[in-house]
């Protein structure tokens, strides 16, 4: 498995991006009964830096990215049951889509196709790794992009600050997700480390996109280009949505950029945009919806990890905006907390990649 976040002490990479961890599958169990789960169990026991000696490391799983399976405490990977994939929940969701669900409702009870119970994972999947021994490492490795952007680009991020909005907002005018990104390039630029990144850009609203979800809902498998809903900024609803899913519609990491009037050093684009993690399904009165992780800054985190990884990034750095919004709620009802800050991407340009 390769490592895609750089990890530091604080101050310096001690883990860089791109180091491996090697292991092997220690359990296989396949469900022998409609009421048995499957089981997977993979130990990682080597840690390879680039231009370093291997690492002999004592490690545990700890999580699968938007996987339906859970993760038992001694890391074995447990899979679903079918009657966990309940076709009847999807009816909610489907208010979304707006008219498009509702040319979808009259079937949202019927299930599309058999559910897969395997633990089957394709590559590229996201784990979490937990150390259950200190290590150390003898030096540390340099940055893979800079941590510091120019000051004519942070001069061009002040003033876009300066101008925005805090949030964005739904259709009807309700207070949506704070703003906590920043991408300086092209359509282009942005969409290449994007697929680089193993994210894919959303659906746009429609039938087709309506069916796909409904099959995704149905059978609890993921839907790596579902739709998202529309929030506004600037008068328009986003010019580009990303998301990464892996097997169960209810779980993804999602965002939208609107391009602004702002131009970074050389007229490049300065895009602003909001980012969420789906984690479950949030039903309260009048409202069925994605419930999202309240942690804004761990997704925020999450985006500038990825798209680092693509190697696509000229620099990461965190700015703060006056009067910083902390706490609040989504326009479905759900909850967020953040420090406020914005995270400012800087893409290559196609001379320096």
């Amino acid at each position: 498995a390769r490592v895609v976040r750089d990890i530091t002490n604080g101050q310096w990479v001690l883990i860089p991006i791109g180091a491996e961890v090697t292991g092997k599958i220690t359990k296989i169990v396949p469900p022998t009964t409609p009421s048995d789960r499957a089981r997977l169990m993979i130990k990682f026991t080597k840690l390879n830096i680039p231009r370093h000696p291997s690492v002999a490391i004592t490690a545990h799983l700890t999580d699968v990215e938007n996987a339906r399976e859970t993760v038992l405490p001694d890391g074995t990977i447990q899979g679903i049951l079918e009657k966990d994939a309940a076709a009847g929940r999807v009816d909610g969701l489907l208010d979304k889509l707006g008219s498009a669900g509702d040319q979808m409702t009259k079937v949202s009870s019927k299930t599309f196709g058999k559910v897969d119970t395997a633990v089957e994972y394709p590559a590229g999947t996201d784990l979490a790794l937990t150390l259950d021994e200190p290590l150390t490492v003898n030096s540390p490795s340099p940055p893979t992009a800079a941590t510091q952007i120019s000051p004519a680009l942070a001069a061009a991020v002040e003033k876009l600050l300066s101008e925005s909005p805090q949030r964005v907002q739904s259709k009807a005018k309700k207070p949506g997700d704070p703003l906590n990104l920043i991408v300086v390039g092209s359509s282009a630029q942005i969409l290449a480390a994007f697929k680089q990144a193993g994210w894919s850009e959303a659906s746009k609203l429609g039938t087709k996109s309506a069916v796909g979800t409904v099959r995704a809902m149905a059978s609890n498998n993921g839907y790596e280009n579902a739709p998202v809903s529309q929030l506004y900024l600037y008068g328009r609803s986003e010019d580009l949505a990303f998301e990464k899913a892996l097997n169960t519609f209810l779980k993804r990491h999602h965002l939208r950029l609107w391009e602004t009037t702002v131009k970074a050093p050389g007229g490049r684009s300065i895009w602003i945009g909001a980012s969420t993690h789906d984690i479950g399904l949030d039903v309260h009165f009048r409202v069925v919806s994605h419930e999202i992780d309240p942690d804004l800054d761990s997704e925020r985190a999450k985006v500038g990890a990825d798209l680092m990884a693509s190697g696509l990034v000229a620099a990461e750095r965190l700015v703060d905006r006056p009067n910083p919004l902390t706490e609040g709620k989504t326009a479905t009802g759900g909850t967020w907390t953040t420090d406020g800050e914005l995270l400012v991407i800087d893409l290559k340009t196609s001379s320096a990649i």
